[in-house]
């Protein structure tokens, strides 16, 4: 009998139905209601993501101070946990409510996840919060070839602030922000970063003499280390290599997706500002078809078709 009951068992459970995985949740949705999920990742890759996270964790478990609080949002953040990210960073501003850096990365991903009001409004507080000088040095989480951390705390809140203006469609606030920005761009690749996005914006606003006078700024000679995509952009401005050059992208790049993301948006911007539109749209959409949801011309790409298309 109990010989039977095991049999009956192991055959009920052969047939059953096996169970059903859970469908993942978006970790954002796109200005057009897409909704976007955590990228897949080689196992290597995600398993220094997982550690470093774990690291985090447990320094903050030891030690909730402002910096830890600010480290295990950006880990989240690092995994496309967004949602994550900025609730951490909400319950470090409950505990530190004059920390600009909490403002600061939690601007940062309320741009990732599409909201600009709110980081505008966490910019501004940084902003006001946050000393003029010294410059702060803002160690990386994802370092350079060099590894050498190359932004400064002040650089970041006015570059994002200024990123997040421009996303709205506010040209005007964008163009004070980058201004400002310009002051804190204390390299060549901090230079060239603001110097992209301030060109783009006087091109918005149909300054190009204040336009040109951005690519000034702009040597032969720079020592590009991080923004070689934002350099190549301002080459194209310059009139020294033609704008669909920037849209083949070398397969020897380290991150195709991401240097599509870049360049396809300044090429398509330039169109845009030359009056061909149906040539820009065509680019907007092949740089929002990649991979790089949360870079800052993928975002702003669909932030621009979201307007021409309406």
């Amino acid at each position: 009998m109990y010989r039977n009951l095991i049999i009956l068992l192991l055959i009920l459970s052969a047939c059953s139905t096996p169970e059903q995985k859970s469908e993942p949740a978006p970790v954002l949705s796109g200005l057009d209601g897409k909704q976007y999920f955590e990228p897949e990742r080689s196992a290597a890759a995600q398993a220094t993501l997982d550690s470093n996270l774990n690291v985090a964790k447990k320094n903050f478990e030891a030690d909730p101070s402002e910096e830890n609080y600010i480290w295990l949002g950006r880990r989240e953040a690092y995994l496309s946990h967004y949602k994550e990210a900025i609730e951490i960073f909400t319950q470090g501003l409950e505990k530190y409510p004059n920390s600009y850096k909490l403002f600061r990365h939690r601007g940062h991903r309320f741009i990732t996840v599409r909201d600009f009001p709110k980081a505008i409004a966490d910019f501004q507080m940084a902003a006001s919060l946050m000393p003029r000088q010294p410059f702060e040095i803002e160690p990386d989480g994802q370092p350079n070839k060099l590894d050498k951390p190359l932004s400064n705390t002040q650089f970041n809140v006015w570059y994002h602030l200024g990123l997040a203006h421009y996303l709205k469609g506010d040209f005007e606030s964008a163009e004070k922000s980058y201004v400002q920005c310009l002051d804190a761009s204390d390299n060549d690749d901090l230079i060239t970063a603001t110097a992209d996005w301030l060109y783009m914006t006087y091109r918005r606003m149909n300054k190009p003499e204040e336009a040109a006078k951005v690519l000034e700024l702009i040597r032969e000679d720079m020592n590009i280390i991080e923004n070689d995509s934002y350099y190549l952009r301002l080459q194209m401005y310059k009139g020294m290599l033609p704008p669909d050059d920037l849209l083949k992208v070398s397969g020897s790049n380290a991150d195709v997706d991401l240097a599509l993301a870049t360049q396809g948006y300044g090429v398509g911007n330039w169109y845009l500002c030359e009056g061909d539109t149906t040539r820009a749209v065509e680019i907007f959409k092949q740089v929002t078809s990649g991979k790089q949801f949360a870079a800052f011309g993928f975002i702003a790409a669909e932030a621009d078709l979201n307007r021409l298309l309406k």
